[in-house]
């Protein structure tokens, strides 16, 4: 008997089915030991030992997994095939007492079944240059949290963690929105005629500057714009040249994991943590259906810098593209795309598993996002694979008197890749990119139409968007992308960003914490540093440099910075703003101020110690609540109906899992009564009215209306029309189009 430990339970479930019976797969969970919370856990006096622990509340099932590696005859580790993946094999080593002659380390790109027995096959060693890359970035973060922490809590406010990515993505979200404070719009006008061919066909031309029109003009003031409408209104408009060529625009390569994110942000509008949390899913293997191979995993490895693609998903797409959609949209030769420099480069681009899985065909096994995003990656990787789009490209300049105006237009005379897919950017779209010009020759005469001068002011730099946030990352350096969901999401939940739309803000704790950064630790927060920080991670793993030499010379420089700072940041120099409300305290008569506290944000007095008074967010203040009783009552829905317990009026009220009708009389009489919709259709068991009602986390259900007579519920939603096959009530699945019937196997796509 072998032993398969992999860290996912639904990937454990995946392989089961590409193994046979002399393999038993289980899961880890993820990791099983980590550095203590109590403690640094790191001796920086012993070439930075880390102490690590068995996670807490893991105790049973590494008990489990002990006794299964002692049975097997080989223990085969295959969790993620990145430095993670390669650490967590290294701890199931330690913890679960596995002796090296029995254990085997296994990676695969693609969780199929020839994937998996290859893998099988070639079993490896584990690599410690990629442990030892691991342990450095979670020692180098926990040093920085452990010892710069209680700084912040000394100089800003109690409680905040510190963090060395973070801290620089804090930062860049802060610099962008001084940029836009500092930011001083400047003025500029543009001219705009329409005109007219002798064919008759209308067009508008954009004013460029002085004839000949070699130098563009710009038009900084209303009089200057009043000037030219004034010269051309009564003068001739004569075409001086039309500029015709033919380009050719190219595919974007496959998906890495910052394209992916980016991508997904702008066309689907998820965060990147949504975002890998599907991808995820969908790389570890979704039950497809008995029809398509049941458990199947969708995409390759999602954590991915690299732009390669295997000769055998090259020639996969190849006859797919040519099978579907004809030999003239394959390029003449297969498409290769160069991955950057500092890539790492172990695995390959995200794409499809395999192209004999259509979305469209296993679209009813996929929840809406996992369909979303496989389309996505489907549609990029096949796009990246077939033939340039042929763009007709006219641009003419026109002449009127002193005056030269432009005018440009593309049209798509074969589409190509553009068949199937168009990348999004963060750019809007220049206006004339799908205009067609008419057909006009040098030398010909236009006829005036109309004229307009429009004012126009430059604008900021716009707030970064998770997209343009994640590109500014890769480009810079900082960090890589597989931690980018891990770093965003920390400055969300640790308060220092905020999000307004898809626009990220930095909050006051975030711009004071960033200020006393950039004063006291600007290596920390030091663009280029940080990228070189992430080279020297890379350094470890090609075997270049040790996490010893690293981290000695990090620690140097960081504990001297820490030093300096504890001396020279003097006390209230980084004070948060007072945030003010408009409550009054009824005690003292001073205007109340939010605090934050240990479980969450609170109203205070200012005068505290003198004055206790506290109250919770959103609780009014006796003169407030006495004056907006009456209004709140008038603004309340009454219900049809009287409270059962006092036959006092019952109000529309919302609560966390929606509407309810609740007493007047609340906090006397406590009745409420849960607010439901008809379905218009009946119960097959009272013939009394289907309902939907709420449950928890904002969840529906469908009940029967005369509950608790009738127990008839559903999540389901039921249909009034019969099963064509037993005649019991069909069913609606919930989110799709499946109609089906739960007394037998009929089943359609509405």
């Amino acid at each position: 008997m072998n032993l398969v430990i992999v860290e996912s339970p639904t990937k454990s479930n995946t392989i089961k089915n590409y193994l046979g019976s002399s393999y038993k797969v289980v899961a880890s969970k993820g990791h099983i030991r980590d550095l203590p919370k109590s403690s640094l856990g790191i001796d920086v006096d012993d070439n930075f030992s880390a102490h690590y622990i068995n996670i807490r509340g893991k105790g049973d099932l590494i008990k489990e997994l002990k006794k299964e590696a002692k049975k097997a005859d080989k223990v085969y580790l295959a969790p993620d095939p990145d430095r993670e993946g390669e650490a967590i094999s290294w701890h199931l080593v330690n913890a679960l007492e596995i002796p090296a002659e029995k254990v085997k380390r296994i990676t695969f790109n693609e969780v199929t079944k020839n994937a998996v027995r290859e893998a099988i096959k070639h079993p490896r060693d584990i690599d410690m240059d990629l442990v030892n890359a691991q342990q450095t970035r979670r020692i180098l973060d926990r040093i920085v949290g452990y010892k710069l922490s209680p700084f912040l809590w000394k100089n800003v406010k109690s409680g905040l963690s510190a963090g060395r990515v973070q801290s620089v993505v804090t930062r860049i979200i802060v610099e962008r929105e001084e940029e836009i404070r500092a930011f001083v719009p400047k003025e500029f006008w543009t001219v705009d005629a329409e005109l007219e061919t002798k064919d008759g066909e209308k067009f508008t031309v954009h004013y460029y500057g002085k004839a000949p029109g070699t130098r563009k003009t710009e038009l900084k003031t209303g009089a200057d714009a009043e000037k030219v409408v004034a010269d051309i209104k009564n003068g001739t408009f004569t075409v001086k040249e039309v500029k015709r060529s033919t380009k050719y625009r190219t595919p974007a390569p496959p998906f890495t994991t910052s394209t992916l994110q980016q991508e997904a942000s702008r066309k689907l509008g998820y965060q990147t943590a949504k975002t890998m949390k599907v991808a995820q899913e969908l790389y570890e293997g979704v039950n497809v259906g008995a029809e398509s191979g049941g458990m199947q995993g969708l995409i390759t490895y999602m954590r991915t810098d690299s732009l390669r693609v295997s000769t055998e998903a090259q020639s996969a797409a190849k006859e797919y593209i040519i099978d579907k959609y004809g030999k003239e949209y394959y390029p003449h030769e297969t498409r290769n795309f160069k991955t950057k420099s500092n890539a790492q480069d172990a695995h390959e681009a995200i794409r499809p598993s395999s192209l004999k899985l259509d979305p469209a065909k296993i679209k009813k096994h996929l929840t809406v996002d996992q369909y979303k995003l496989y389309k996505l990656i489907w549609d990029r990787f096949l796009a990246s694979q077939m033939a340039s789009a042929e763009i007709a490209s006219v641009n003419c300049t026109v002449i009127s008197g002193a005056h030269a105006f432009h005018a440009a237009g593309n049209t798509v005379k074969f589409q190509g890749f553009l068949a199937l897919y168009e990348e999004s950017t963060d750019e809007p779209e220049k206006k004339d990119d799908r205009d067609k010009l008419p057909d006009m020759a040098d030398g010909e005469a236009l006829k005036y139409i109309s004229c307009s001068a429009d004012q126009h002011f430059t604008e900021p730099p716009a707030r970064y968007t998770e997209a343009s946030l994640v590109k500014f990352l890769e480009e810079k350096g900082i960090g890589r992308p597989s931690t980018y969901n891990t770093i965003i999401t920390i400055v969300f939940t640790r308060g220092y960003v905020a999000r307004e739309g898809r626009s990220l803000v930095p909050t006051p704790l975030g711009e004071i914490t960033t200020k006393l950064m950039k004063d006291s630790f600007p290596d920390i927060v030091d663009y280029a540093y940080t990228a070189q920080m992430e080279e020297k991670l890379d350094d470890i793993e090609s075997g270049k440099e040790t996490l010893e030499s690293t981290l000695g010379a990090f620690y140097k420089d960081f504990s001297r910075e820490l030093d300096k700072a504890e001396v020279n940041v003097k006390p209230g120099e980084y004070e948060l703003p007072v945030e003010e409300t408009d409550y009054i305290c009824e005690n003292c008569g001073a205007r109340m101020i939010v605090k934050t506290g240990r479980f969450g944000k609170f109203i205070a007095c200012p005068n505290y110690p003198a004055c206790k008074n506290t109250k919770q967010i959103g609780q009014k203040a006796p003169a407030i609540a006495e004056e907006k009783k009456e209004e709140e009552k008038k603004e309340l829905e009454i219900a049809p109906f009287k409270c059962e317990k006092c036959g006092s009026d019952m109000v529309l009220r919302q609560g966390r899992f929606g509407a309810f009708y609740a007493c007047v009389k609340y906090p006397k009489c406590k009745f409420t009564k849960q607010k439901t919709s008809s379905t218009g259709v009946k119960c097959p068991k009272c013939g009394g009215d289907i309902v939907t009602k709420h449950g928890k986390n904002r969840s529906f259900f469908y009940s029967c209306s005369n509950y608790p007579e009738c127990d008839f519920s559903s999540w389901d939603l039921p249909l009034a029309e019969k099963c064509p096959e037993c005649g019991e009530m069909l069913y609606k699945k919930k989110g799709r189009g499946t109609v089906f019937c739960k007394n037998c196997s009929y089943q359609k796509e509405n």
